[in-house]
């Protein structure tokens, strides 16, 4: 009997230890949870908000959401070194083209799927931009993962700098840079390369850029749409005017409105 009480006795007190190591565990991921911004308690009002700070102070936004700056981020250069160690510097600013940026890690599982992707002769880039790879440094990454994971189609360049001067807040992240504006024109983290692909034509209607650069940067499908919606968009208005009697460009439309009765020009 007494050795059934000490097994009894010895069981509610490892019971005791693991319910206590459970409950610890789980203040210590609430905390961390707390810290990264994420608030799970169901009466407050920030589970609304889509968005978290990161410790830099910038919102980070969920893979496929838009990624909002507080002011225009100009155009830098891709300075740094090649997958084989070589200094290379790729000009982005002054190009009159696009160019996407991804930034992506060897250690980053999420964004080994990018690495591959980009690897494909069947991959369409949005805005029919050109795709350069932008890892860390050697102080932050494994050069010899870097060497196995690079693709042959598409540039790698290491530099650390060019994170810092883009303020890129996490892997994998992508920002579409447009060199005859010299200025980003979209921005945001991905899990897959349909979310890129998104992100950006978002952008690139959101800038009045995907009609208006159609015919140069891309002959892909996304790029036909929007000149053939570019183009039967004038077609309908040149016909709506001359419904009404109105020649395309006559000089009657860009004519000022009477005043309103009661008032007086200055």
């Amino acid at each position: 009997m007494a050795v059934l009480v000490t097994m009894l006795a010895l069981a509610v007190a490892f019971l005791g230890v693991l319910v206590a190591g459970l409950l610890r565990s789980h203040a210590e991921i609430l905390r961390g949870l707390h810290d990264l911004g994420v608030n799970l308690d169901p009466d407050s009002d920030d589970n609304d908000a889509p968005h978290r700070h990161t410790p830099n102070g910038r919102l980070e936004t969920p893979p496929g959401v838009p990624q909002p700056r507080s002011n225009e981020t100009r155009a830098f250069d891709v300075s740094g070194i090649d997958v084989s160690g070589e200094a290379v510097s790729v000009a982005i600013a002054g190009t009159d083209r696009l160019t996407l940026l991804a930034f992506l890690s060897s250690s980053c599982l999420t964004c080994r799927d990018f690495w591959h992707e980009l690897e494909s002769d069947r991959l369409e880039v949005p805005g029919g931009a050109r795709a350069i790879i932008v890892a860390k440094g050697l102080d932050a990454e494994s050069e010899s993962a870097i060497r196995k994971l690079a693709p042959r189609r598409v540039q790698t360049v290491l530099s650390s700098e060019t994170w810092i001067d883009y303020e890129v807040p996490v892997a994998p992240y992508f920002i579409l840079v447009d060199g005859t504006l010299n200025r980003v024109v979209g921005e945001g983290a991905a899990t897959s390369w349909d979310q890129v692909r998104n992100l950006m034509d978002q952008a690139l209607a959101d800038a009045g850029l995907a009609a208006e650069r159609g015919r140069n940067i891309s002959n892909g499908p996304r790029a036909e749409s929007a000149r053939q919606n570019g183009e039967a968009r004038a077609e309908r208005i040149d016909a709506e005017l001359r419904a009404a009697g109105f020649e395309p460009g006559d000089p009657r439309l860009y004519q000022q409105p009477a005043s309103e009765p009661g008032t007086s020009r200055s």
